[in-house]
């Protein structure tokens, strides 16, 4: 069976994932400036860019699109808002080419028909993370799904114990403030071989793998 897996998933110190107070302007909310800065440090999102420089950290997060058929997000990683989709034509933060390249399952409560950005078809679909999971694996005809976030997403997942693999990318940044990773996971990291590794730009990436 095909695994889930979380790559790149940047959490400061306090543990948040995203600050507070996100808009269409800022994925992050007021974590914006830190995080960016942070991801363009060490190229966290994709992996190794053109011309970008090889180094620990461009090399782990490259990983990111290998072997990956479908990608499962919530709701706010592509669009901050709730209740019925607004209709003014937003296709997501990635602009005429965004990076997946699969299928795109994004959850809501508030169904509607898919859209096709580029080479990406952004699927929009409520039930359970079982459900959704299931439908993500169809979709990627015996590759890896991919749980790309946000936090309260790839929460829900681990509790309910269905993520595969968890890539954690702790940076050295105080937040005070925004969306936790780890709240309702106590002894999560029970059910995984843990392994870290200390990089030179200062962030520690976190490796759960399911033992």
């Amino acid at each position: 069976m095909s695994k889930l897996r979380v790559h790149n998933f940047a959490v400061s110190l306090d543990g948040f994932a995203t600050g507070e107070g996100q808009s269409t302007k800022a994925a992050f909310g007021h974590a914006q400036p830190e995080f960016l800065t942070w991801f363009a440090r060490i190229q966290l999102w994709r992996g190794l860019e053109p011309g970008g420089k090889l180094g620990l950290d461009e090399a782990i997060a490259s990983a990111w699109g290998t072997n990956i058929g479908a990608e499962i997000m919530g709701r706010n990683k592509f669009r901050p808002t709730t209740g019925p989709w607004p209709a003014d034509g937003w296709q997501g933060w990635w602009g005429d080419e965004p990076p997946f390249g699969t299928p795109c399952f994004v959850m809501t409560h508030w169904e509607r028909e898919p859209i096709s950005v580029g080479g990406t078809t952004f699927h929009f679909v409520s039930g359970t993370p079982a459900e959704v999971l299931e439908r993500a694996r169809d979709a990627a005809d015996g590759q890896d799904v991919r749980l790309g976030g946000g936090p309260t997403t790839v929460n829900e997942f681990l509790a309910a114990d269905l993520v595969d693999y968890l890539h954690v990318v702790l940076v050295p940044i105080v937040l005070g403030r925004g969306v936790r990773l780890w709240d309702g996971l106590e002894g999560m990291q029970q059910r995984y071989t843990v392994e870290s590794v200390t990089a030179p730009s200062g962030a520690t990436h976190l490796f759960f793998t399911r033992a």
